[in-house]
């Protein structure tokens, strides 16, 4: 009985010690509120309603409750007119369309929507990929798309076969930070590979019969996926518009100082945003093979906190200072570079254990090693699965406490641990068949986790039982690309279709997928431990835009 009630009055006063905390948030000053309705349903929940100040390149965002309210915390909206709208598939904003923000008062504005009369304009990849008719086989084939476009390219156009096997072609010679705006052609014979012929035939009939190039109208039903609800409708979110709509922002991660540094997919240069002011700083990459694309991918710190950026096509590395704001480059030696040279991934973050920083070329799918100190390089080569001869192909190649190298096999179900110190490779196999694993990272207990693209999930590896956990979404055709840990144990992962960030407790199994007011093309997360709680950072790489995720509880 005594250890009962002990138990009785910790438990009363973790809840005692939790409703101030409510309390004062629900209690916060408001700047601006309202209700979410429209007749078809009433009050209405998980609306997103953005806010974005005339003249600011903030915007500000809420979603509505179950009693279809919102409020915007005075803290976050400066004085002034402010622009309104609001996601919520199938609707389109009736009323009002702005509001004026005064200090010290709250703002009332009840937003009414209407049903849309162009619903197909609103669908993510995701509810794209849940309304083709097909297999799932079918429709994974698409998953490569995205990279560089939306789903509604294809299935608004109205190619047949055969002139999707011309555009295929074409594809193939583009540099993979290329978009419809913004392209880049790959130099001589460098060809990103569809497959083989057999397999690009029968994609380009799949996509003919999905398209308009048979009908104006679409002959299957257009599916969407449910609005947020309960605790996906608690956050605030923060969208930093950058000066170009060229910018791709790939990588984006938060330093010390609260700065928020970010990688340029399809330029030559390193960027930084000021989160206070919005004021953002680009730093020109030096240009090391002239004449090839530019455009840079994965952005890594070492542990007296440089910065090193994997330089794609200029077929080499850099770190920049951020005291001396100084680049220093090392070039893939003369021997190993090809037309196809890619350096896209690149580990320092334990290269204080042994002096080595890991680096992957694309071409060839090598695992080079180099010794900044004295500029040498290794050329480890590619890895083969012992049990069928396989080239593993890894998106992704995170390293452990002590410096050795994990590949994901972007290509399988493949996870390689490489030792540093013997060259030795170990394969370990995901349950889920050809999950894809791609980015991830090592968490403080030295476990591996990491995306699942093709099978929707979240991974775990525990070196010490050598086993594999997994997660599989909530929200289907999700697909994430990289997967990052916060000080309380819990996932976060951002979906490259359904425009979701997921957050994952790994001891319940539960997740929360906040929707985000925009289309946004997720790659590399990032998780600011710093703030309480914690704070999800992301670059929208075709929005020309980064993104805050801040959840209230």
């Amino acid at each position: 009985m005594p250890s009962r009630n002990l138990l009785l009055a910790l438990t009363a006063g973790v809840v005692a010690a939790a409703l101030p905390i409510f309390a004062a948030q629900a209690q916060a000053p408001a700047a601006l509120t309202g209700q979410v309705s429209s007749a078809a349903e009433g009050p209405m929940e998980g609306v997103v309603v953005s806010a974005k100040r005339d003249g600011s390149t903030l915007t500000i965002s809420v979603v509505s409750d179950n009693t279809g309210k919102f409020s915007f915390p005075a803290s976050k909206l400066e004085p002034g007119r402010y622009s309104l709208a609001i996601r919520a598939v199938g609707y389109d904003l009736e009323g009002p369309k702005t509001a004026d923000v005064a200090a010290g008062s709250t703002t009332p504005a009840d937003v009414k929507v209407r049903p849309t009369r162009n619903l197909a304009k609103q669908l993510t990849n995701a509810e794209w990929l849940a309304s083709f008719p097909g297999t799932d086989t079918q429709k994974k084939a698409l998953l490569n798309c995205i990279g560089c476009h939306d789903l509604d390219r294809i299935v608004t156009s109205t190619h047949d076969a055969d002139e999707f096997v011309q555009v295929f072609d074409r594809m193939t010679g583009y540099y993979p930070g290329s978009t419809p705006q913004y392209p880049q052609r790959l130099i001589g014979d460098a060809r990103r590979n569809l497959g083989a012929a057999v397999s690009v035939k029968a994609m380009a009939d799949y996509l003919a019969s999905i398209n308009l190039s048979k009908d104006e109208i679409w002959d299957y039903p257009l599916k969407t996926l449910p609005r947020p609800q309960g605790r996906a409708t608690r956050v605030v979110i923060t969208e930093y518009d950058l000066p170009r709509k060229q910018i791709q922002p790939h990588d984006a991660i938060v330093d010390s100082d609260g700065m928020v540094w970010f990688t340029h997919f399809g330029e030559q240069f390193l960027g930084k945003l000021d989160p206070k002011t919005g004021r953002v700083l680009e730093y020109p990459l030096p240009v090391i093979k002239p004449g090839y694309p530019i455009g840079t991918l994965d952005l890594e710190t070492d542990k007296a906190g440089n910065l090193w950026i994997a330089m794609m096509y200029q077929g080499g590395v850099a770190k920049f200072d951020k005291e001396t704001e100084k680049f220093q480059t090392w070039k893939v030696p003369q021997q190993w570079q090809t037309d196809a040279t890619q350096q896209a991934f690149l580990t320092p973050t334990n290269s204080h254990v042994d002096g080595k920083v890991w680096v992957k070329n694309s071409d060839r799918a090598q695992i080079l090693r180099l010794d900044p100190a004295t500029g040498e390089w290794e050329n480890l080569g590619a890895f083969k699965d012992t049990s069928n001869n396989r080239t593993i192909t890894s998106y992704g190649i995170p390293a452990d406490h002590d410096n050795n190298l994990y590949l994901l096999d972007f290509s399988s179900s493949n996870i390689g641990k490489l030792d540093a110190k013997t060259g030795k490779l170990t394969v370990y196999r995901s349950p889920i068949a050809n999950s894809r694993p791609r980015r991830g990272r090592v968490d403080e207990h030295n476990r591996l986790w990491f995306a699942e693209y093709a099978g929707n999930a979240i991974g775990m590896f525990d070196p010490k039982t050598e086993r594999i956990e997994e997660w599989v979404l909530p929200t289907p055709w999700a697909q994430p690309y990289d997967v990052v840990t916060d000080k309380n144990g819990e996932a976060w992962t951002g979906s490259m279709l359904s425009d979701r960030v997921s957050r994952l407790n790994p001891k319940t199994g539960e997740f929360v997928e906040y929707l985000l007011p925009k289309t946004t093309n997720i790659r590399r997360v990032f998780v600011d431990n710093s703030t309480s709680p914690v704070t999800f950072w992301v670059g929208s790489n075709h929005g020309a835009s980064i993104v805050k995720v801040e959840p209230m509880d």
